[in-house]
């Protein structure tokens, strides 16, 4: 089976932040991630991290102003100063918790930006963002994120959109964050994607669909898209990132028995 990493922004929220990575531990994940650690310092983390056994294994850049809506802002031309300060922040608490892949949110465009000054921005901050992660032996995952039910008018809502910005970075550090759940809702075809994408592939999530909910609850056949990701022979984390449709120890059944 793949090694498997809880999502504690949305895992064990039935307690506190810090105490989600000894439940995680408990549970028998060897890895976390989390949308964002910059409301907590970077020292208390890395504790919870050690004193649990604990890989970080990713999280986001800074996403501009979440609780208002923001959703990234890479894509942003009067944004990029902050970005870039972004970036820096990332970076040094990246360093701190010896996280070796941060996440690119490409941001909501606004009907008022052209697509191309978006599209060039985004190109010019991701290339930046890739020599700075370069420098520190760090890895830049690009995610695609549906916007059909979760995020209308997210900038990279398809993987063939994010191939095109690798393509167009060309930066050996650059990755795709390849999400089952928004690709089902994008794309579908899961197993025969991910085996054409493989070598692009840095980080993989998964929830079920619909509802974003434990494996079992919807129509994605994880058994299957797992056994594929052995097959294949990806060796990377993959990450639960679903909202349990209960509480999360009754939603991990498909991991204690290794669905």
């Amino acid at each position: 089976m793949p090694v498997f990493a809880a999502n504690l922004s949305m895992l064990f929220t039935e307690s506190g932040f810090m105490d989600r990575f000894r439940l995680a531990r408990e549970a028998g994940f060897t890895g976390v991630e989390y949308l964002f650690p910059y409301d907590w310092p970077a020292e208390d983390l890395r504790r919870e991290l050690d004193d649990n056994g604990l890989k970080q294994v990713l999280f986001n850049l800074p996403p501009g102003d979440w609780s208002a809506g923001e959703r990234g802002i890479a894509c942003l031309p009067d944004r990029v100063d902050e970005f870039r300060e972004g970036v820096d922040q990332a970076i040094r608490y990246a360093g701190a918790l010896d996280c070796k892949q941060l996440n690119c949110l490409a941001g909501i465009r606004p009907d008022t930006l052209d697509e191309l000054q978006a599209w060039q921005t985004l190109v010019d901050n991701v290339n930046h963002a890739a020599a700075r992660l370069e420098d520190e032996g760090m890895t830049l995952c690009l995610e695609a994120i549906n916007s059909r039910a979760d995020m209308p008018g997210f900038f990279l809502d398809t993987s063939a959109r994010v191939m095109q910005l690798i393509e167009a970075v060309d930066a050996g550090n650059v990755k795709l964050q390849y999400d089952l759940y928004h690709m089902q809702i994008m794309e579908g075809d899961l197993i025969r994607s991910v085996e054409c994408l493989l070598p692009w592939i840095g980080h993989i999530q998964f929830a079920d669909n619909p509802g974003r909910h434990e494996p079992g609850t919807g129509e994605i056949n994880f058994r299957n898209v797992f056994a594929a990701l052995d097959r294949l022979g990806y060796g990377g984390w993959v990450s639960a990132e679903y909202r349990p449709s209960g509480d999360t120890a009754a939603s991990l059944n498909w991991f204690r028995e290794g669905i």
